[in-house]
């Protein structure tokens, strides 16, 4: 018995004649094949059963083993047996012994055939993998000669299925598990929002007949007041933060952020008629990291580097980084610093805080389209289940609530699954990647999932391996799975 090893190429099919002389291939059997990857390399095993084969003294069987790629643009021809008559075998015999070589070179193994007696041929061979494989078929290709390659004579073919799908291609089984979310005891929000205010020089008293005063006031007791009177809610707070841009003295910036956010918050609280106890107020005063951002919005700004350098390095004394900044050449650097990026940073920024009641089914289901952020995760997920697990309904709710808490990391994780389950690998790696806690071990073991699904192998071992340092327990399973496609390529 032989053993051989193939090297693939681009190999020319034998002409297929249409027609078949005695012996033809319905007489051969194949037997008990078999056909194992391992690594990069794939066993084929199989038996050829000639017991019905008859051929005449003169005639010559060549039967080719042939891997054929799916869509037939490829194609690999193993070598073939060759079965000869009893005269056939001779003249080859023969033949080998006056000339060296012979028309049975490159066989995999020669046999006389005895017409009426079993006979049969165990046949192996080691192929280097190929990707397409996976998706070929394995064909027993067969020429039958009438006389010793004679001029004038045809050869004739014929080509018989021995194994419709060659090799399987891994399946991998990923987990992919529901990920139960935490129970939200008491539901606690909040809204953000700015308020510029315009001050006069030097000034911490509130005009609202001031520049656009009037409607930036609206709008900061508008906001409380859709809160205080939406009896699902109930404020437990509002947080204002007073910020000031650099120009002046530290300590003045600072005093003057307080003042102007204990203004704006003494103006609200008398409008609003909210109890004082709930209203909280800081100042921050000088704003470097909003600077940064103005400055960055204006790309044409003269030596925008060096203004860039000074922000970045101003760890210490901010006056001495402001004069810095005043000193630059030309002047016109600062100037346009004062008059167009400095302005921004004068606000107040108030934060709404409120607790939310809970929702019943009916109730969360109008609350769903209209504010899915006041319901919890578990009242999504009711919702979702009510219309059953892989309606469009469920999968709705399971997106809105991934899209509502990009911080949770159930919410999230759930809501990619869906994505895959839809077959939007990519819609479900855009959302793991917007996640806000994308270090989070579940997120980590689905957005490896999720690289893996969209061929982003690299990808999705590195974050996989990332998921397994960080405790997941399914990364280390679909790690393995990973392994399984990454061997198929």
């Amino acid at each position: 018995m032989r053993k051989v090893i193939y090297t693939i190429g681009f190999l020319l099919c034998l002409p297929l004649l249409g027609h078949a002389q005695q012996g033809g291939l319905v007489h051969v059997k194949v037997l008990d094949e078999q056909v194992k990857k391992n690594g990069r390399e794939v066993d084929v095993r199989f038996t050829l059963d000639l017991t019905d084969v008859k051929l005449g003294g003169q005639e010559s069987l060549r039967l080719h083993p042939v891997v054929v790629a799916k869509e037939g643009q490829k194609e690999l021809v193993l070598s073939p047996v060759v079965v000869d008559g009893k005269i056939r075998s001779r003249v080859h015999e023969r033949e080998k012994a006056l000339k060296g070589i012979s028309a049975t070179d490159g066989a995999y193994t020669v046999v006389r055939r005895r017409n009426g007696k079993p006979q049969q041929v165990e046949y192996t061979a080691t192929l280097p993998y190929e990707p397409w494989m996976a998706q070929s078929r394995l064909v027993l290709r067969q020429q039958v000669t009438g006389c010793l390659e004679c001029a004038g004579k045809e050869l004739a073919t014929e080509e018989s299925p021995v194994r419709n799908t060659f090799l399987q291609l891994f399946r991998p089984q990923y987990s992919t598990a529901f990920v139960q979310p935490e129970k939200e005891t008491v539901k606690v929000r909040d809204e953000v929002r700015v308020a510029r205010l315009q001050f006069r020089q030097d000034s911490r008293k509130i005009d609202p007949k001031f520049k656009n005063n009037e409607a930036e006031l609206a709008t900061v007791t508008g906001s409380i007041e859709a809160v205080k009177t939406n009896s699902d809610l109930k404020i437990t707070g509002v947080y204002i933060t007073g910020y000031a841009s650099p120009e002046g003295t530290v300590e003045y910036n600072l005093k003057l952020s307080k003042d102007r956010a204990d203004a704006l918050a003494a103006y609200a609280q008398k409008d609003t008629r909210l109890d004082a106890l709930l209203w909280h107020v800081t100042g921050a005063g000088e704003d470097w990291e909003g600077l940064r951002e103005e400055v960055k919005k204006h790309p044409k700004l003269l030596r925008i580097d060096d203004v860039l350098k000074i922000i970045d390095e101003c760890e210490g004394d901010q006056d001495l980084c402001e004069q810095r900044i005043r000193d630059l050449v030309p002047p016109d650097i600062y100037q346009r610093l004062l008059n167009e990026m400095y302005g921004p940073l004068r606000r107040n920024e108030y934060r709404i805080e409120y607790n939310v009641r809970n929702f019943n089914l009916e109730e969360a289901k109008k609350q769903l389209q209209a504010r899915p952020d006041l319901l919890s995760v578990e009242e999504i997920y009711s919702v979702a289940d009510s219309y059953g697990k892989g309606t469009a309904g469920y999968n709705d709710a399971m997106l809105i609530a991934a899209r509502t808490y990009p911080s949770n990391a159930a919410a999230v994780v759930n809501g990619a699954y869906v994505k895959m389950e839809q077959g939007d690998v990519k819609g479900a790696v855009t959302l793991l990647e917007g996640c806000k806690v994308k270090e989070d071990a579940v997120v980590l073991n689905a957005l490896g999932v999720a690289y893996a699904r969209d061929k982003q192998y690299d990808k999705a071992r590195f974050t996989l391996e990332s998921a397994l340092k960080a405790g997941s327990t399914e990364a280390r399973t679909n790690l393995e799975q990973l392994a399984g496609v990454v061997a198929d390529l």
